[in-house]
């Protein structure tokens, strides 16, 4: 198990090639941008190409490589079920997060109508947001937003209970933001929801790179996430309660199975990415010891987050002493529990396009605009200028790595 002490950034780098790769002037690049998508891990990248070596098939077929596609399938809805706390019934599959709950959407919209209230909220990206817009819309149901504290880009409880009422009938919020870093206390939004008698949507695709997800934990009924912002390869993974899967009926084809969660998961599946995806968790696991999966990915994730704590301090404290650079966000070290070391900035008057192409002279890897985060960056009045520069570090990133950043971020303002 990873500690404090034993928690060894150089080995862990050493599991993830792209990390190897270096600029003109030799240094190694700085992909500085993990929320836009993580490195793959050594193991997701053998498991991938493995599977692909060893022969494509689809699923249910009555010979052996098909039987292998199976086992493959149910190998990855247990691994699922271990990262997010649910039973692997109520795992469900797809190309991608936005797919799935536009998939989704589409079918829980349907049990709607004009009397009924929707919630979401404007710390959230687009795809936990615009779906359930666009299906109230259909059903002629009431949008209702969850607003963000301007100053430290959080949301606020009472706000939360003010939006929900007796007509809510979805909840749908982030875990953390892609955006800015922040972290909402998801438990208190899940209770008053429940209250209400709601559907709860959570979009965990940022939080499930940095901290421990529990669908049953959390009392949520839908939790998306995508693997390839933890170590894998690109896909779509929700944990999804049992009863709410068996509750809706989903648009399928006639041939499509009937059996939940089967029946949610549209057409052939990328049967190398669920291989890659069950290894990606293995490597979260494997950080945490081994052993149980559950725990060991808890206590990886726990070794994450200390490591993660020390990076994030490092920059906060760094950009607080560069006067030409503003924090979005949550910028007080003493609140990191309520944050990922995902950041905003505005780099000077530099346009964000300008800073993320400086930088990316220098090799550091950034994203700029607003990471389809498109109502925080329109509450902050940004969306019309550009929306920000992001940076964003993860558990296989140094405090080195952090320096240089802050070092090119020191000459963009000179």
């Amino acid at each position: 198990m990873a500690t404090t002490e034993t928690f060894d950034v150089t080995a862990i780098r050493a599991r993830f090639p792209a990390l190897g790769r270096r600029a003109p002037d030799g240094r190694p690049f700085v992909w500085a941008d993990a929320p836009g998508g993580s490195q793959m891990v050594d193991a997701a990248i053998e498991a991938v190409t493995d599977r692909m070596r060893a022969g494509a098939s689809n699923t249910h077929g009555v010979f052996a490589v098909s039987d292998e596609i199976d086992a493959v399938i149910a190998d990855a809805r247990r691994a699922g079920a271990d990262l997010l706390g649910c039973d692997d019934r109520e795992v469900v599959f797809g190309q991608n997060t936005t797919s799935l709950l536009l998939h989704l959407s589409r079918s829980i919209g349907r049990t709607w109508g004009p009397h009924d209230e929707i919630v979401v909220t404007r710390l959230d990206h687009d795809a936990n947001v615009r779906p359930w817009v666009l299906a109230a819309a259909d059903a002629g149901a009431t949008v209702r937003w969850i607003d963000v504290r301007p100053g430290d880009v959080t949301i606020d409880l009472d706000d939360v209970a003010g939006a929900i009422g007796p007509r809510t009938r979805l909840v749908a919020c982030t875990l953390a933001s892609n955006a800015v870093g922040t972290i909402p206390p998801a438990a208190d939004v899940v209770a008053l929801a429940k209250q209400a008698g709601a559907v709860v949507v959570l979009d965990g695709v940022h939080l499930a790179q940095h901290r421990a997800i529990d669908l049953h934990e959390l009392g949520a009924d839908i939790v998306a996430t995508s693997p390839y912002k933890y170590f894998g390869p690109h896909q779509g993974m929700a944990a999804v309660r049992a009863e709410l899967l068996a509750s809706l009926e989903p648009y399928k084809l006639r041939a499509a199975p009937d059996d939940n969660p089967d029946r949610w998961e549209s057409g052939t599946q990328s049967h190398e990415a669920l291989a890659g995806t069950i290894a990606a968790i293995d490597y979260i696991a494997g950080i945490g010891g081994g052993g149980d999966r559950r725990a060991s990915i808890r206590r990886g994730y726990a070794a994450f987050e200390t490591h993660e704590r020390e990076l994030a301090a490092r920059f906060i404290e760094g950009v607080s002493r560069l006067g030409s650079v503003r924090l979005i966000g949550i910028d007080d070290p003493a609140r990191l529990d309520e944050r990922t070391p995902t950041f905003a900035v505005l780099v000077g008057d530099r346009h964000p396009i300008e800073a993320s192409r400086m930088l990316g002279e220098r090799g550091i890897f950034t994203w700029e605009g607003h990471y389809y985060a498109i109502e925080v960056f329109e509450r902050l009045g940004l969306l019309e200028t550009g929306g920000a520069l992001r940076v964003g570090f993860c558990h296989y990133h140094t405090l080195d790595e952090v320096d240089r950043v802050l070092e090119a971020l020191a000459d963009l303002t000179r």
